[in-house]
Formats: C-alpha cells, structure tokens, sequence
C-alpha cells in the first residue's frame, strides 16, 4: 500500500497529524514542561502531607492514594491542561480552519491534536504506577480492569474538556485562565489531594459528580478493590454522562476560527 494510500484512511490521516502535533508540542516548551515535569512533582508534595493516621477508618492507605491521584494528576495537567493549550492556540494559528479545508473530518482533526497529549499522559500513568509501587509499596491493582477503564474514560474526558474549555476564551493565555477552575476543582474536590473519605458526607455527595472525580474512583478502586458493585456502577454511569455532555458541547459550540 503506498503513503498516499495509506495517509487517505481515518488511521493514516490521525497519524500524520498525530506526528506534526508532536512536533509543534515539541517546540512549545511551557506546554512541555507542564505536561512532563508538574505530574512528577505533585505526588511527591502529597506523599510528604500523608500519613497513615490521616487515613485510618477509611480503608484507604498512603501508598493507594498517591499511586491514584499521581494517575489523575497526569490525566490533568498532560491531557487536560495541555490541550487546552494546543486547542486554543491551533485555532488562533488557522490551522483548524485550513485543516477542515481538507478531507479531515472535524473528530480526526481534534483527535489528531489530542494523540501526542494523550500518548504522554498515558505513558507518565504507567510510569508513576510503576515507581509508586515500587518507592510506596502500593502493591498491583486489586481491580486492573477498574484501572483500565477510568484511564480509556479518562483520557477522551480531559480530551473533551479541554476543547469545551477554549470556547470560552480569545487567546492561548485566556484559555490557560479558563482552564484554572476545573483543574482547582479537581485537585481539591475530587479526591487528587484529599481524598473523598476524609470530606464530610454532604460535601462529598457534591464532589462525586464533578467531571473527574468518577474516573479518579475508579483509579482509586481499582488499586484497592475497595469499590461496591453500586459504587463502581455510579462512577462509570457519571463519567460516562459527562463525556456524552462535553462531546455534545464541543460539537455544538467549539470554536474552529479565532472570534474578533
């Protein structure tokens, strides 16, 4: 089959514009620097503030909740927060315009700009898992198949997002700005920093339908093998509902040119 051949298929056309992404992120060296080195320090800074008395009565233990929120810490700043970026600067550049001159259709051309982020949040997951077992004793997942699914949830969610996010900015800095409060939300409310456990009830009744804090469940429960039947129903039925929700608001709303 030839390249011509091949770049003309959805796969071909993802590849090719999955490997100019990864070029044009390559040379965007505050977008790297969050995406590489932020998910990598962050663990650290929550290891330091928890101890096992913290955690007692919650069948949660240091070494469950670092490895899960290490994972979502990734999700957040390699996916989430740098694709807010790519997203709002393509479109600031016209090259979403020009692309959807072409035969790409408008899901390859977001998808295609998502590869690279996605790629290196999925590869900084497996790595912090990885040395979280193995600096913390975590231990292997007592639920890998709850594991799989939030980070196969997770990834296309923080994709989603984080297009929905540059709907409501005019520039790459605004976007970054409109990008605060989810990030906010999710490291204080869903479980990355304090885990759910430790909140009182009401208050984590609330934080359970935050965008990510399903997907975070499911991290966290699948490590542990803590999560009911019910529990592991609602998390999936949620994150599930928010990644219809988003992907119907990227197509009705997203902005493909830059607004004057």
């Amino acid at each position: 089959m030839s390249t011509a051949t091949m770049t003309t298929t959805p796969a071909g056309r993802l590849r090719a514009l999955g490997r100019a992404e990864l070029t044009l992120l390559g040379r965007s060296k505050g977008v790297l620097f969050t995406a590489l080195f932020v998910p990598l320090v962050l663990p650290l800074s929550l290891r330091a503030s928890l101890t096992e008395d913290r955690l007692e009565g919650t069948g949660l233990d240091v070494g469950t909740v670092v490895v899960s929120s290490a994972m979502g810490f990734s999700l957040l700043f390699a996916v989430y927060s740098a694709l807010v970026s790519v997203y709002a600067a393509r479109r600031e550049e016209l090259v979403l315009k020009r692309l959807r001159t072409g035969e790409l259709r408008d899901a390859e051309i977001l998808a295609g700009a998502a590869l690279p982020s996605a790629a290196i949040g999925l590869l900084q997951c497996l790595v912090l898992a990885a040395a979280c077992v193995l600096a913390l004793d975590a231990g292997a997942p007592d639920a890998p198949q709850l594991v799989i699914v939030g980070l196969l949830l997770g990834l296309p969610l923080c994709a989603a997002l984080a297009a929905l996010t540059t709907v409501m900015s005019r520039s790459v800095e605004s976007a970054q700005v409109a990008a605060m409060p989810l990030m906010l939300l999710t490291m204080f409310g869903s479980g990355s920093f304090v885990p759910l456990e430790l909140l009182p009830d009401k208050l984590a009744s609330v934080c359970e339908l935050l965008p990510l804090t399903p997907v975070l469940t499911l991290l966290r429960g699948g490590w542990n093998g803590g999560l009911s039947g019910a529990d592991t129903l609602q998390a999936l039925l949620t994150a599930v509902a928010w990644l219809v929700l988003a992907v119907f608001a990227v197509r009705r709303w997203f902005r493909w040119e830059p607004r004057h």
